[in-house]
């Protein structure tokens, strides 16, 4: 019944998929319907081609499926009334389109792989722009514990033409570039003034971040186009012009960086993380293989590693990193290029002493700037081991007494010497 209420029309097989997957077919399933349908709660819709019947929700049972879902914060899909034809007495809308049938299928490849829970599903989900214009996801997918927090999916059986499919691209990144209304208006007026604004706004501050969970990578909520019905030729065409005509809105840009030689890594930052598969892939190897294309790689991959970034943020980071080491190397190599060399013994300068030699407060008291600290500290040892000498010999000069002042042995005193 969730499943119904979420996606309203299903077939035993999608709802196998979509509820229990670990089961091996879809009896239990089907058995489960048949079982609803006695307490009135769903009905058989109609029974398409290859003979599969599509169940609907009735008006009881969409009532408890609204008690189920909407307490959980889940839209519930519309109800599908019965309406007959006054004159035939036929039942009116009954027709399955092969589009809901093939979003409702990309649902259940999606859940039977691991990624997403049913309730994590949601239909027809509008994302408004500031043009007013109101641009639907067929399906919005929260799988955060398959590493996928969140992913718009839009499905197409090629009866868009491929820059409809651009033109879808750029509102998804143009919602994305949006300020929520309670911004502040010194914020808004700059970013209406100059739209290249927003880039330098961080994606906290934007609308996006309060309608959906952090993606875990750099870059905008995440688009996947899924193609179904639909040969492989028209893929690769719709494909090659998502990618030339589109660039603009999924490309990285390179960083703009000091150490522009050494760095390759690539600024994913405002981009929309595109991915790409079709249907037939999923329904084949399972959503969870390496069936799905980034736009701008080559070769298929996981959608987890298709929506990484490994040579994003990260890797630059890493290598700026290596790049300021690499320059402060080279600086320091440079320096000691220029680093004196004593003229006395051949030794380097010490960094004190090419401060204390080039220094304007300390070359005047520095000595002989020509050699390093320890001759130097030798010249001041030598002239104080000098002065201090110089010291005592004129001590012991001062203390020697006067020869005028000492007698002769055995003599007197001149007769007419002045008595002290």
């Amino acid at each position: 019944m969730q499943a119904l209420g979420i996606f309203q029309r299903a077939t035993p097989d999608q709802l196998w998929k979509l509820t229990r997957p670990d089961n091996t077919h879809d009896k239990l399933v089907r058995d489960n319907l048949l079982d609803l349908e006695d307490h009135h709660l769903v009905r058989i819709e109609t029974v398409r081609e290859d003979q599969r019947q599509v169940w609907v929700l009735t008006k009881r049972g969409h009532g408890e499926a609204k008690q189920l879902l909407e307490p959980k914060g889940i839209r519930v899909s519309a109800l599908r009334e019965e309406k007959y034809d006054p004159v035939t007495g036929k039942l009116l809308g009954t027709s399955y389109d092969d589009h809901a049938a093939a979003v409702t299928s990309t649902a259940a490849e999606l859940h039977r792989a691991g990624i997403g829970h049913r309730l994590g599903f949601q239909t027809e989900i509008g994302h408004r722009l500031g043009s007013s214009f109101v641009q639907r996801a067929d399906l919005v997918v929260r799988a955060p514990e398959a590493g996928v927090p969140v992913l718009l999916v839009e499905v197409d059986r090629r009866t868009e033409d491929a820059h409809d499919l651009v033109q879808k691209l750029h509102r998804y990144w143009e919602w994305g570039r949006l300020l929520p209304k309670d911004a502040d208006k010194r914020k808004v007026d700059l970013v209406r003034s100059r739209p290249d604004a927003i880039e330098h706004v961080d994606h906290e501050k934007r609308l996006w971040r309060r309608v959906y969970p952090p993606t875990g990578r750099e870059g905008l909520v995440p688009v996947a186009f899924v193609f179904a019905d639909t040969t492989t030729a028209k893929v690769d065409n719709a494909v090659a012009v998502l990618e030339e005509t589109g660039r603009r809105y999924w490309a990285p840009r390179r960083y703009d960086s000091l150490y522009e030689k050494a760095i390759t890594a690539l600024d994913y930052r405002q981009a929309v993380p595109v991915v790409v598969t079709t249907l037939e892939q999923l329904q084949e190897h399972g959503a969870d293989a390496a069936v799905w294309r980034r736009l701008g790689r080559t070769g298929e991959q996981t959608l987890t590693d298709a929506l990484d970034n490994p040579d994003g943020h990260a890797l630059y980071r890493a290598q700026e990193a290596r790049a300021q080491a690499a320059e402060e190397q080279r600086r320091l190599a440079e320096r000691e290029a220029q680093r004196p060399v004593c003229k006395r013994c051949g030794q380097k300068f010490t960094d004190q002493r090419w401060e204390e030699t080039t220094s304007h407060r300390t070359a005047w008291n520095a000595g002989n700037v020509s050699v390093c600290g320890t001759c130097h500290a030798d010249d001041v040892a030598r002239k104080q081991a000098a002065a201090e000498a110089a010291d005592v010999a004129r001590a012991a000069a001062q203390a020697e007494p006067d020869p005028d002042d000492v007698p002769e042995p055995g003599g007197l005193r001149g007769l007419f010497r002045r008595r002290a």
